[in-house]
This record gives C-alpha cells, structure tokens and sequence, in this order.
C-alpha cells in the first residue's frame, strides 16, 4: 500500500514538471506585447457603444426631419404653386432666423450635461436641462416678434409680395411649433447624454406616424391649407414633448437625473449663456452661408436653373448630413462622458473609432452616388437641362459629402470638448473670410457660376475640417481629462 502511494506521487511529481517543462519552452509574452493587446481590445469594445448611439439617433433625426417633408409634401398636393412656394420660402425663413438659433444654443448642453453625466453629478443634468429649457423660451420672444414681419423682410431682399404675404402667414403660425422646438430640442441633449437614444427613437417615429393623418386633416378635411400645415406641424413637436416628458418623469431609467425646478436651475442660466451663445455663432454661421450662397445664385445669368440645380444639390448633401451629424451627436456624447470621468485615453479612442466609421460611410455613400450620377438628376426634376448640370456637379458633390462627414464629427468633438468659442471663430473665418469670397469671385469673376460657388462653399468647409482637425490631433488629452476636478468644484467648462 505505501509503495502503491509512493509510485502515484511519483507519476504526479513527473506530470507536473512535464507541464512546467512545456510552459518554459513556449515564447513569453512581453510586457509591451501585453500592453499593446490590451489597448487594441479597447476599439470593438468603443465600436459597440458608438453603434448603439449612432444608428437610433441618426434614424431619430431623420424621422423629426421627415415632419418638415411631409408638410410640404401635403401643401404641394394643394394644386396651388403660390402655396407651395409661400411654404417652401417661410420654411427656409424660420430655419435660419429661429430654429437653426435654437439648435446651435441647445448645443450648450451637450458639454454641459454630458460632462456632469461623467462626473456622476446626476442632478446636474435636470437642472442644466432647466437652464437651457428656460433660456430658450426666452430666446423665442424676439423670434416670434420678428416672424411677424417676415413678409416685409423678404420684400426686402426682393421676394414676390404674395409669395411673401404666404410666407408671413405660415411662420406666424409656426410660432407654438417654435416653442415647442425650445423644449424638445433640450430633451433631446438630456437623453442624449445619457446615451438614452430607444425613448428618442420611439416617439420621434410615433409623432410621425400621427402627423401624417393630423396634417391631412387640418389641410383637406378642415381646409385650413397653410394654416392648417403650421398647426398641424405645431401639434406634432408638442406630442413629441409630452411623449419624451412623460418618459421623464415615469421611467426609472432618469430616477438619478431626475431634477426639480429649482433656484439652482435660475442661477445656473448665466453658466449656460457662456457656452449657449458661442455656440448659437458657431452653428449660425455655418447654417447661413449656405443661403448667402443660394441668393449668390439668383444673380447669375439663367436664375432659374441655376438656383434650381444649386437647390437640388443641397438637397441631396442635406439629406446625409443627418449620418455625419448622428455621429457628431455620438461622439459628443462618448467624449464629454469620458472627460467628465476623468478618462481622456477613452475619449481618444472614442475619436478616432467614430472617424474610422465616417471614413467608411462617406467613401462607401460617395462611390455609390457618383455610379449613379447620370440617372439621379431625374430623380429631382424632369428638365433635361437641370439633370445635366446636376450630372456634371456630381464630382463635387461627392467630394462635399467627405468634408462634411469630416466637419459633423469634428464639430461633435468640439462640442463635447467645450469648444464652442473657438468654433465661433473657426466658422466665422472658415466661410466668411474665404469661402463666400471666393465662391462670388469664382461664380461672376471666372464665370464658374453654379461651380464656382459650390467650389467656393467647398473650400470653406475644407478648412474649417482642417483647423478642427489640427485642434483635435494637438489637444492635450490629459489636461482635458483634468475637467473631473473642476466639474467637482461646479465649474463644467473646458480648462
């Protein structure tokens, strides 16, 4: 029995060293071998968040876009060209005056909101949600004041007086519809940074499956016509407040970020305002040398058709920004919650992951569209004339969808970073030291005409990406990463 014993240790003793035998000859794994797997198993996991932010909030975006479509899509079923153009021209009006505002202020809260969320100062987001909520509405008193002349602001640019006199008559009208957008466009940063995309997703694709009868109804059935458009459009972003409210206040999912209104939300505007109106320029500026260049075209030689070719192409631009500017809200979001953390290698990562995806889809989009380019013309118009000049601008056309793939992920980084001043600058230098310049030199000078001012828009867009790109590639991460400790000192602003 002891030598059977004895003989059974044996065998384990030789098994064992055979094991250890085995392990010393196989290559060892060297620390900087070690570190660099680990930092490359970092990218599918950065992927896989992004992606679940990205496609629900571009496909949200885009379904709060179609609201606008379907209501000029309806006007034009009226039969009455001077309706569709009243509408056509009111809807460009409010853009630029109101809503592109809006847009660019509640951009405040995405380094606000997302930073605090990073930070683990819950609360915050409700009160900075307040903040923007309540300087937002005041915002729009001064809008709706002057909505009420646009007729005879658009006489004045040289606008048809009863193309004018229905363009007044639907942004009155649009006046709910703009307080409505104050609110949601807040909601919307809140769940933003939370990475809360499903609730957004949701209504934003319920309150356009009800506008579509609601917009028929208030247009044909009742025969308000415009006014009915207006009311109709009104009702639908005030359906999608209450929808995202509701949500707010009942799902556990926002119990932690869930605020009361408070003194805290009042003393907090003036913070808000800091980053607000940079933001409100940086946004502007861009959204409005996009229609300086469309007057631009109503003064070269055949108005008609070149306005109408610029007009489908920024269209057809118009239509992917929403892929560039979802990934811009993405990287926003995964940048300011990780320097809110104190984790500025994560948002690195999250940079260059979300600009790896932007390269892929705008090369893929850009390839596909210029395949198509001979047939896509007449997709937008039956005139042989306008299909052939669209086919010639495919080229740039292509190339603009690149640079703003580039300019909408950038613009996200500053956003998240707090770099909205910055942007200011970068924007208002970008487009309107260059390339309004050299779009109206290359349009009447060169005689390029429609080229010339989509090269000129082109050259501007390329370097503002440029000096957002040297911005990004020579930011000290690590001081940024420092925001955790002035966000603990109630301080959430870019150091």
């Amino acid at each position: 029995m002891e030598s059977e014993r004895s003989l059974w240790w044996s065998i384990n003793a030789i098994y064992f060293n055979l094991i250890l035998f085995k392990f010393s000859l196989e290559p060892k794994e060297s620390r900087g071998e070690k570190k660099m797997r680990e930092k490359w198993r970092v990218y599918p996991t950065e992927l896989k968040k992004v992606s679940l932010i990205a496609a629900p909030i571009t496909t949200a975006l885009v379904l709060q876009y179609l609201l606008q479509v379907v209501t000029v899509v309806i006007v034009g079923h009226l039969g009455d060209e001077l309706l569709l153009s009243g509408v056509s021209i009111a809807t460009s009006f409010v853009r630029v005056t109101g809503f592109s505002l809006l847009l660019g202020m509640a951009g405040a809260l995405e380094t606000l909101c997302g930073q605090a969320y990073g930070a683990e100062q819950y609360q915050k987001l409700g009160v900075y949600t307040y903040s923007c909520m309540i300087s937002l509405i005041l915002v729009c008193f001064p809008i709706s004041v002057l909505w009420f002349f646009t007729d005879k602001l658009l006489i004045s640019i040289g606008q048809d007086p009863s193309i004018s006199s229905v363009a007044r008559k639907y942004s009155v009208f649009l006046i709910p519809n703009l307080f409505a957008c104050a609110i949601l466009q807040s909601l919307l940063r809140y769940f933003l940074t939370q990475s809360l995309i499903l609730p957004l997703l949701f209504s934003s694709f319920a309150t356009l499956c009800l506008h579509i009868p609601i917009c028929w109804l208030f247009v044909f059935h009742f025969k308000l016509r415009v006014v009915g458009a207006a009311l109709a459009l009104g009702i639908s972003y005030w359906l999608n407040v209450i929808l995202l409210a509701s949500y707010v206040f009942f799902s556990p999912s926002c119990n932690k970020t869930r605020a009361p209104l408070s003194r805290e939300a009042i003393s907090s505007i003036g913070q808000f305002f800091r980053l607000a109106v940079p933001s409100a320029v940086m946004v502007c500026l861009e959204w409005w040398s996009y229609e300086v260049i469309l007057l631009l075209s109503g003064l070269l030689p055949n108005p008609k058709v070149e306005a109408s070719v610029l007009s489908i192409c920024f269209s057809i631009t118009y239509l992917h920004y929403f892929i560039p500017y979802g990934l811009g809200a993405t990287v926003s979001t995964r940048v300011s919650n990780e320097l809110g953390a104190g984790n500025p290698e994560a948002a690195k990562v999250a940079v260059k992951v979300v600009g790896a995806l932007g390269i892929i889809e705008s090369i893929t989009v850009s390839v596909i569209l210029f395949g198509c380019r001979n047939i896509l013309g007449y997709a937008f118009t039956n005139d042989t004339q306008i299909a052939d000049h669209i086919a010639s601008m495919w080229p740039l056309i292509c190339l603009s969808i690149l640079i703003d793939t580039f300019l909408g992920i950038l613009s996200g980084v500053a956003r998240g970073t707090g770099w909205q001043q910055l942007g200011a600058y970068v924007n208002l230098g970008s487009y309107y030291i260059v390339g309004i310049p050299m779009a109206a030199v290359l349009a009447f000078v060169a005689h390029l005409r429609v080229k010339g001012l989509w090269i000129g828009l082109v050259s501007g867009a390329t370097i503002q990406s440029l000096l957002f790109a040297l911005i990004t590639i020579f930011t000290n991460w690590h001081k940024q990463g420092q925001l955790k400790h002035y966000l603990e000192q109630g301080c959430p602003e870019s150091v």
